[in-house]
């Protein structure tokens, strides 16, 4: 694992065709054609080796995973359809029948969905941990009573509360216990390296900061060569959850300004972060480069003194306030995506997470007075300006 230079993530490619293109080609293709029946049965003998099938090898892919794993200092990544591609291929490539997850409570939505409701059926058991107390980690994955730990999944910080994890900490309860501890990363894209800090693998929505225009679909898995080749890539390609070529060339071409784009949206986030703390209506503000975030020493190490886009706020009056402000706003989209360059206003409560019940969303410390904003890259007077206005609404 290396640190990464901007300039490494801008140059990275596979290299022009006879065309000598300066921008990247996207292979739109398929299948790949052989030169006779032997070449064909060579390839297809080889691990991840040639160009055979779109399902699990293209050109266009190739370039988007080598820039993912750049940008997360590592040695390898593969690419998948969705974020929730890369959580589900990893928890089924990487346990069997009777083994344990360990994993935060506070943590995307779909992601307990998944665990809790889907993969259950499967007899994997899934123990939920609440808060980032490193002696209730160690507790729950030195259990052995309750049977071997494979995974622990974190995400830091986390969507929608910002609880930031000690991934150093983490990571040795990891290795003490046999786990892998695996890091959703989707807050911090191009800000944090969570292998940095020992983690075995990293995910991604790269419908998110790395796309960053709200365009495309994609996902991400990144860690070392050795474990997404032997563990990770048998089940991608049998399963085939599948970047589209073209996503992973949309991806890609984004993926050289997220380094300038990710500082931005930090800046003009604390900016406001700062001014939405003096407001009589908001009663509580979250955002980890604050410094009445209760983790924000931890944070600022973690995530290279940013402190990304996101800012979650708590306005006095419950949902009817909340919402209100919501519709009130001018320059904020309301949907279900963040780390656009447009601003974006979202209900957790009632959207990203109204499918855990109301007992769940009290112990992550969610409820309806609950906002998340997603800073873009608009003005932050303009935002400001919005923001002010829809308050006095």
């Amino acid at each position: 694992m290396t640190n990464w230079k901007h300039s490494d993530l801008l140059r990275a490619n596979p290299g022009a065709s006879e065309h000598r293109e300066h921008s990247e080609a996207m292979y739109l293709t398929s299948s790949f054609k052989f030169e006779n029946a032997a070449q064909a049965a060579e390839y297809f003998g080889r691990q991840g080796a040639d160009y055979i099938y779109s399902r699990f090898s293209n050109p266009t892919t190739a370039m988007f995973n080598q820039r993912m794993a750049l940008l997360e200092g590592a040695e390898a990544a593969l690419a998948t359809a969705s974020g929730m591609a890369a959580i589900t291929a990893v928890v089924m490539a990487l346990c069997q029948a009777g083994d344990r997850v360990l994993c935060s409570r506070n943590v995307f939505g779909a992601t307990i969905q998944l665990l809790s409701g889907h993969l259950a059926k499967f007899d994997i058991q899934v123990e939920y941990v609440n808060g980032n107390r490193l002696d209730r980690w160690r507790q729950a994955a030195m259990n052995s009573k309750a049977g071997k730990v494979a995974l622990m999944i974190v995400e830091t910080p986390s969507n929608p509360m910002q609880e930031v994890m000690d991934l150093a900490g983490l990571a040795q309860i990891a290795q003490e216990s046999g786990a892998l501890l695996v890091v959703d990363n989707c807050f911090c894209a191009g800000c944090q390296q969570p292998l940095r800090f020992g983690a075995d693998l990293v995910v991604h929505s790269a419908t998110k900061y790395p796309d960053g225009q709200g365009r495309v679909l994609g996902g991400s898995i990144v860690g070392s060569k050795q474990l997404l080749m032997e563990k990770l890539y048998p089940f991608l390609r049998a399963s085939g959850p599948a970047l589209s070529p073209f996503n992973a060339w949309v991806i890609s071409k984004s993926l050289e300004t997220l380094p300038l784009r990710i500082k931005a949206h930090s800046a003009t986030a604390l900016q406001i972060a700062q001014w939405l703390e003096q407001q009589p209506a908001i009663t509580k503000v979250w955002h980890t480069a604050l410094p009445s975030h209760p983790a924000h020493t931890l944070a600022m190490q973690q995530q290279a003194g940013l402190g990304g886009g996101l800012i979650t706020c708590c306005l006095s009056g419950g949902k009817e306030a909340a919402w209100r402000f919501m519709d009130a706003l001018r320059l904020f989209s309301i949907t279900a995506n963040f780390g656009d360059a447009k601003s974006i206003v979202a209900h957790p409560a009632s959207t990203t997470h109204s499918r855990l019940t109301a007992a769940e969303q009290a112990e992550i410390g969610l409820d309806d007075s609950i906002v998340r904003l997603s800073i873009g890259l608009e003005a932050a007077e303009d935002l400001q300006a919005d923001i002010e206005q829809a308050l006095a609404n």
